[in-house]
């Protein structure tokens, strides 16, 4: 018999937002892998199958497994919160798959079952403060040298990102919020509205509006993420707006192009 192994994103928390796709591999598993408050978050969707539960730091245990189980002819999915492709389970499952010299479907087929990111999740709850380019930090130092996230933050502030920090703060860790909000306070407006969002579409979710010289201020741990906007970003009663850009190009009154403008060509400027 073949096996198979799902790497599945769940998305936020809510089984709403669970997609068919992802409904469909963990109903048809024999086993599911996961962080134990994550099958619970799809614990109407377990039956009959076999589960196994590990803790926080226990990644590269997980993913051996699923690999293993797969590897007797079992079908296996192994769940992250959000996108598995997104600081998640996705990279460590495949670094384990090349380092046992996996065939592809010559040995037993992957699939990436995608979910809804926390980025996106939280986004939406505010508005859209990622409505231009965007980029996501994660602020956890475990697996990642501090120096280098710094490196990242400061490039993110100096190219006018839309930022998304993923685990902001924990009980061990809980200044690096802080340098980001000096580095970022160096390129940006102390204004900058800054969204916090905790648990979101989960029964505990939390949303707070601050600013980017005072958001430090409020109270948030690993099951935020913090979303700071750019320079164009703006509050707009309890949401965060930051425009694509359609103003510079079109009258938002009328839709009529702006002088000097033509619709679908390069944007004129000033700037030479």
């Amino acid at each position: 018999m073949s096996g198979s192994l799902s790497i599945v994103g769940i998305g936020p928390g809510s089984i709403e937002l669970v997609s068919p796709m992802a409904k469909t591999a963990i109903e048809g598993a024999d086993l599911v892998l996961g962080y134990k408050p994550y099958l619970d978050m799809v614990a109407s969707l377990l039956t009959t199958q076999e589960t196994k539960a590990s803790g926080m730091t226990r990644e590269v245990d997980r993913a051996r497994l699923a690999v293993e189980q797969a590897q007797t002819g079992k079908k296996v999915a192994v769940i992250s919160s959000g996108d598995a492709g997104i600081y998640a389970m996705g990279s460590i499952v495949y670094e384990v798959l090349s380092d046992k010299g996996w065939r592809g479907n010559q040995d037993f087929p992957v699939t990436m079952v995608p979910g809804i990111t926390a980025a996106n999740s939280c986004a939406s709850l505010v508005g859209t403060p990622l409505g231009h380019d965007s980029c996501t930090i994660s602020l956890s130092d475990l697996l990642t040298p501090w120096a280098l996230i710094e490196k990242r933050i400061e490039a993110a502030a100096m190219a006018d990102f839309a930022i998304t920090f993923y685990n902001p703060r924990s009980k061990r860790r809980v200044d690096q919020i802080e340098i980001a909000q000096r580095i970022l306070l160096e390129h940006r407006s102390a204004d900058t509205p800054v969204a916090i969002i905790d648990n979101a579409y989960r029964p505990e979710q939390r949303i707070e509006l601050s600013t980017l010289a005072e958001f430090t201020q409020c109270e948030f741990a690993m099951t935020a993420a913090v979303i700071v906007g750019n320079s164009q970003s703006y509050r707009f009663g309890e949401l965060i707006i930051t425009p694509r850009g359609y103003d510079n190009k079109y009258h938002l009154d009328s839709g009529q192009v702006k002088d000097g403008q033509r619709r679908g060509r390069t944007l004129q400027t000033e700037e030479k």
